[in-house]
């Protein structure tokens, strides 16, 4: 299919660079069967739910995976940014380097503290390129490995803001706790669940009282994930690999929620790929736990996902290619229209849409 069939018009001003206070708070655009559009809000999800539905959130924990720091090279120095984008083993991460230029395999990259002394040295985490790609992406082996690893990039590193976010505003000391969900358990994503932003504890409690469960899988989301595809055709893309389970307990008791005529109903598409990763051909939850690249384009059949809530994404992403697959292009296509002429808020900071496979019942009215 042709990447140009999921392109669409964004204004710059519709995408949002700070998250609803509070989180469920947001706007809400629910898509029904038929294609009809209900304005609503993140607090009336519980309206659009029914008893006995399972909502299945994404508990990765977002690492601090953008560090800085400088090329060592004799004399000369030079200023270097890299993003973490996938884990390859216990001292191993392909990153994305800034300006990736100035680097060439055997060099050594300081992040942290650039001085030599060796006080300095334990406020410092030195890796060396051990290969390099296209659009500057280098292989790093950090002299670190393992846990060790692990506290040192949490240490020095800071949150990985999506570049439509970081390019029009600086960090700030709010995001490291702004871009991770109340879910977050289990570290090792590199971009957040955006869909999982939403919730807040209250919001928990009032599902929890409209009868519908919460269900924790995990999906530890690369960088690729929110990536345009550049290529023409959808057929010639290649889907990044991600880490990602789901326990003998979890999948059980999703099977049972369907079994009794309840829905499985997703929050964000990561969850949904883990989802569909684990489903077998009549749509039963098997245990998980592995790499996934799975791919969802129109013509995809869903197996075990019911109901999808998410954000509202980028144009000619695999995001939005797996949300028409679930309600159709030409609805969500009509649904992003709607939600640019209605004031929705895009991305990962922005508004939510609820994707429905059933009538919509018992909409609420209009929030002031």
């Amino acid at each position: 299919m042709r990447v140009d069939a999921f392109d669409f018009v964004l204004p710059p001003e519709r995408i949002a660079l700070a998250p609803a206070s509070p989180r469920d708070s947001a706007r809400m655009l629910v898509v029904g069967a038929d294609g009809g559009l209900t304005d609503s809000w993140v607090l009336d999800l519980p309206s659009f739910l029914r008893r006995g539905d399972a909502l299945v959130v994404n508990d990765t924990r977002v690492i601090a995976a953008r560090l800085e720091g400088v090329r060592i090279r004799g004399d000369a120095i030079a200023s270097i940014e890299a993003t973490l984008t996938e884990r390859v083993d216990d001292c191993r991460w392909r990153a994305l380097a800034r300006p990736a230029k100035k680097l060439k395999v055997g060099e050594r990259i300081r992040f942290g503290n650039t001085r030599e002394s060796m006080a300095c040295l334990l406020a410092a985490l030195d890796a060396e390129v051990e290969g390099k790609g296209e659009a500057g992406e280098v292989l790093l082996r950090f002299h670190f490995a393992g846990a060790a690893l692990d506290e040192a990039i949490e240490r020095l590193g800071a949150p990985p803001l999506p570049p439509y976010i970081a390019s029009r505003r600086g960090v700030s000391p709010s995001d490291s706790a702004d871009y991770q969900t109340m879910f977050a358990a289990k570290p090792g994503a590199v971009a957040a669940p955006t869909a999982g932003l939403h919730f807040t504890p209250a919001l928990v409690a009032r599902l929890a009282e409209h009868g519908v469960g919460l269900h924790r899988v995990t999906l530890h989301v690369g960088a690729g994930t929110f990536a345009p595809v550049r290529v023409e055709d959808t057929r010639d893309h290649r889907m990044h690999s991600e880490w990602g389970s789901i326990e003998a307990s979890t999948a059980e008791a999703l099977n049972a929620v369907r079994d009794g005529g309840g829905r499985v109903v997703c929050v964000g598409t990561t969850s949904a790929r883990i989802v569909e990763s684990a489903a077998d051909e009549k749509g039963r939850l098997q245990p998980f736990a592995g790499q996934t690249d799975i791919f969802i384009t129109p013509g995809y059949r869903f197996r075990c996902v019911d109901a999808l809530m998410t954000n509202f994404h980028l144009p000619r992403s695999t995001l939005f290619m797996l949300v028409s697959a679930f309600s159709g292009l030409e609805t969500m296509r009509a649904a992003y229209a709607h939600g640019v002429r209605a004031g929705y808020r895009f991305y990962s900071y922005g508004d939510a849409c609820l994707l429905l496979r059933g009538s919509i019942a018992n909409a609420p009215g209009e929030r002031p």
